[in-house]
């Protein structure tokens, strides 16, 4: 199994809306064959900085999903609501 921590600096304000389309994307994502689970995190220093983490069949699954439709999409559409490029960490394989 893969660990996977996607962290996003979300605009202030905005945090509600990011939080209903974490939801809406996570039903798709559900649908992707070796995703287990996802669980959205948000800080209690900085309120609008969140951690999605995510659980995986493997590393080819995750890969395969990155190089997805699914993911492209949701990342564009999720763009506005940032105010950093968000990140990821592998925690392990």
């Amino acid at each position: 199994m893969l660990t996977v921590g996607l962290y996003y600096d979300v605009a202030p304000g905005r945090e509600k809306e990011f939080e209903d389309y974490f939801e809406a994307v996570k039903k798709e994502i559900e649908k992707f064959d070796g995703f287990k689970s996802a669980i959205l995190y948000r800080r209690v220093d900085r309120q609008n900085s969140y951690l999605i983490y995510s659980e995986w069949k493997d590393k080819e699954s995750f890969e395969r999903f990155l190089k997805s439709q699914e993911f492209s999409g949701a990342k564009s559409a999720g763009s506005n609501m940032l105010i950093s490029r968000p990140y990821h960490k592998i925690y392990n394989i």
